[in-house]
């Protein structure tokens, strides 16, 4: 039996016509808010869409029911989640007290069990991989197709896995497994970044440090928005699959895979050679993977209200915009004034200023 989601928007008084959804009328709260009608949790359930009076022209509102294959519905009818949405009212000084102890004993753990050469299996692992071949090329592509196997194919047994060990203890085994690979990737390509044959030569180009650094910058919106709740992310909150749909999803799709490719282009313009472009090729070939993978599971999870996000956007930035399958509000800009992007800026700027520490860092490693 098809699953029906109910919906409700602005509408014009009209009769009632025999094949048509019934309407029914109620008077709405008039004010700027948008709620989305459809999560995981509450699929198939009435949730109010509070109506703003710039798109409510009559003192009344219309219910109907969508079938499988209509996604013929309003554009500022929000299906997925209000993405970036932090109400700080609502936050526990308890929950926040509790993150920062789990990451600070993550970090002691990784530190023990992975990052320290006498203690933990961070060199075995890369030294067993650079055993493979001499070429950094080949190391570090390796490394990247590891890493991507492992996180995605994590992330596809993500369902079942939950079902099995539920929602906490699976984000613990995935983000054990997955951040000691990607530490490992992140430090071989610190380390042997200028190793490799020079391809081209751009640094001395004057204006080229600057573009890149822009487009470096900007590329961090794009890919924070797979870690919109933090406290998700440690477990502290119970995690969640989300169907994001406002702020950056309105421009693309899959700002993980725009940014991540944003990032390699940056990097790989400046470095300029074989390890970079290694890198970069993994990488992107990676969240070229994840943005297929990413769609499956949003549709199995989610089903019509997936088909209806992914009929308002695009994977390409702004093409959904530019073709008129998604049509900005008049305040698109206040999706973007809000803390968890204030947060994202100070922490891109911050790591900008740390790259020596990185770089002294990665070499303690010697990896």
């Amino acid at each position: 039996m098809a699953t029906s989601i109910l919906l409700s928007s602005s509408f014009s008084p009209i009769p009632r016509i025999t094949g048509c959804p019934k309407f029914t009328f109620s008077k709405p709260k008039l004010n700027r808010i948008s709620t989305p009608i459809n999560s995981y949790s509450n699929r198939g359930f009435l949730k109010t869409i509070q109506l703003s009076p710039s798109t409510c022209s009559t003192k009344c509102r219309r219910v109907f029911v969508l079938g499988e294959t209509d996604t013929s519905l309003p554009n500022d009818v929000l299906v997925g989640e209000d993405s970036a949405n932090f109400d700080l009212a609502k936050q526990k000084i308890t929950s926040w007290i509790y993150f920062t102890g789990v990451l600070g004993v993550v970090l002691f753990i990784l530190d023990i069990a992975w990052l320290d050469n006498s203690t933990g299996f961070g060199k075995v692992f890369v030294d067993s991989v650079s055993s493979v071949s001499n070429s950094p090329e080949v190391v570090m592509f390796l490394l990247t197709l590891i890493f991507a196997f492992v996180h995605s194919g994590l992330a596809s047994l993500r369902d079942p896995g939950e079902k099995l060990i539920g929602e906490r203890a699976f984000r613990v085994l995935f983000a054990g497994t997955s951040l000691p690979l990607a530490v490992s990737t992140i430090v071989y390509f610190i380390n042997h970044r200028y190793d490799g044959v020079q391809l081209w030569q751009l640094q001395s180009v004057p204006w080229l440090h600057h573009l890149l650094w822009v487009t470096n910058f900007i590329s961090f919106f794009f890919l924070y928005p797979s870690t919109f709740n933090l406290l998700e992310v440690a477990a502290v909150d119970k995690p969640k699959m989300h169907l994001w749909e406002s702020g950056i999803m309105r421009i693309t799709r899959h700002p993980q895979l725009v940014g991540q490719v944003m990032w390699c282009i940056a990097h790989t313009v400046w470095i300029g050679n074989s390890v970079a472009v290694a890198a970069s090729a993994g990488l992107i070939g990676h969240h070229l993977f994840g943005a297929w993978n990413g769609d499956r599971r949003l549709k199995i999870r989610y089903g019509e209200a997936f088909d209806i996000v992914k009929s308002r956007t695009s994977v390409i930035p702004f093409a959904a915009i530019l073709d008129g399958r998604q049509k900005l509000p008049k305040d698109y800009y206040k999706e973007f004034i809000r803390l968890p992007y204030l947060a994202i800026t100070g922490l891109t700027l911050g790591a900008y200023f740390a790259h020596p520490l990185m770089q002294a860092a990665s070499l303690r490693l010697h990896w």
